[in-house]
């Protein structure tokens, strides 16, 4: 298996794109170290299914947004499973509508869990993967932070942030055998879009080449890539996932 004894951190996996991470890293043998707001159902759901898998799992109720509270997440990790191989920075709301009438709190608050919550996961990891001299952080960026999007000034420079970070990580870490890279989904079919109206669906549809939204499963198959070996010679790049969208 490709991630055998390997563990792996993900942050706001209950559900969605980052539960199909954790499925999909576990299928190949990673223990699983995920995060979300509180220990909810969804949460529980994803927690029994990773379970079912035969490998370790710890659910850990945390705001990645908040330095201290990231940092005492990878410490128990660390106390509860030996070491941190991996990391997702997952964590993502979003907060849209036009910047002539985006509030501070809207702007801030998309920043803070977008964005921060990155860096301070980012942060908490990094002496522990330059002790081992090996490790792998993926972050979910998106297309809107390679093109931006009207209506979404907030999600789009927390997204582009993102890259910026992983590229810069990439540079920093990469000596000590730590590679970083991003993932810029474009349009996934998750509860978020699924809410969207029968018609809104039909007209992002017509601008994708492939003529479907992608699956979350789609993505976890990338971010597996990028947590294995197989892309051992890959740092500081951002895979787009989007059916030739962008």
């Amino acid at each position: 298996m490709l991630l055998s004894n390997k563990t792996a951190i993900i942050t706001g996996a209950a559900r969605g794109i980052g539960k199909q991470i954790a499925l999909a890293f576990a299928r190949e043998g990673a223990n699983i170290a995920f995060t979300d707001l509180e220990l909810n159902e969804a949460a529980e759901e994803t927690r029994n299914e990773i379970a079912a898998l035969g490998v370790k799992v710890q659910f850990y109720a945390s705001n990645a947004a908040d330095f201290e509270s990231a940092h005492q997440v990878v410490e128990q990790v660390q106390q509860e499973f030996g070491t941190v191989d991996i990391l997702v920075n997952n964590a993502g709301i979003t907060r849209d509508t036009l910047l002539m009438r985006m509030t501070e709190q809207q702007w801030d608050l998309v920043i803070q869990v977008n964005l921060k919550s990155a860096f301070n996961f980012t942060h908490a990891v990094t002496p522990v993967m330059m002790r081992q001299r090996s490790g792998s952080i993926i972050s979910l960026s998106s297309v809107v932070g390679i093109n931006g999007n009207a209506g979404q000034a907030n999600y789009a420079a927390s997204k582009a942030g993102i890259i910026a970070l992983t590229k810069s990580v990439a540079k920093e870490l990469g000596s000590r055998g730590v590679r970083a890279n991003a993932i810029a989904p474009g349009f996934i079919l998750t509860d978020m879009t699924k809410a969207l109206s029968e018609e809104t669906l039909k007209q992002f549809v017509t601008m994708i080449p492939m003529r479907r939204g992608g699956e979350p499963e789609e993505v976890a198959k990338v971010a597996l890539f990028l947590a294995s070996d197989l892309s051992s010679y890959v740092s500081g790049q951002v895979i787009q996932v989007n059916g030739a969208m962008a």
